[in-house]
């Protein structure tokens, strides 16, 4: 159940709810949990709340014209000129705290490749994760810190 709930925490952190899954990694973490299984579960539910900010930006074309529409044409062109700065590798930094979970819709909104997608945004989540559990680790002074 634990495992599972890092993962639907995780999932709801990478979305625009507000929710902070780093607290239950590192609450997790000095609990003596599997490193493996915090990093896999927290990483694969990361990655899917990020991939659900795709599907949803993949569909923005449909209500871009809609009045209850929350964002204007231009701010649209503004972001997918941003975006195409740098293109899908811009991916690598969905897991930021601030404008991470907007850099994944506005991948979906631009239909980066779905393998593409899973990739990039995986390996930036998976690093982040890494680097959490690594600080929960060195902070605490707990066995498995280097």
């Amino acid at each position: 159940m634990t495992y599972l709930t890092l993962f639907l925490t995780a999932l709801a952190a990478a979305t625009l709810l507000p929710a902070y899954s780093e607290i239950l990694v590192g609450g997790m973490v000095t609990q003596g949990y599997s490193l493996w299984w915090i990093w896999l579960w927290a990483t694969t539910g990361n990655t899917t709340g990020s991939v659900i900010n795709g599907v949803i930006g993949r569909q923005v074309d449909r209500f871009k014209h809609k009045r209850w529409f929350p964002v204007s044409e231009k701010q649209l062109d503004q972001a997918r000129t941003r975006f195409n700065r740098y293109g899908q590798w811009s991916l690598l930094l969905g897991w930021l705290p601030i404008g991470g979970d907007a850099l994944t819709l506005v991948g979906g909104i631009m239909r980066v490749p779905w393998l593409n997608f899973v990739v990039l945004v995986g390996i930036g989540k998976g690093l982040r994760y890494a680097f959490v559990i690594w600080v929960v680790l060195e902070a605490s002074g707990l066995p498995g810190s280097p």
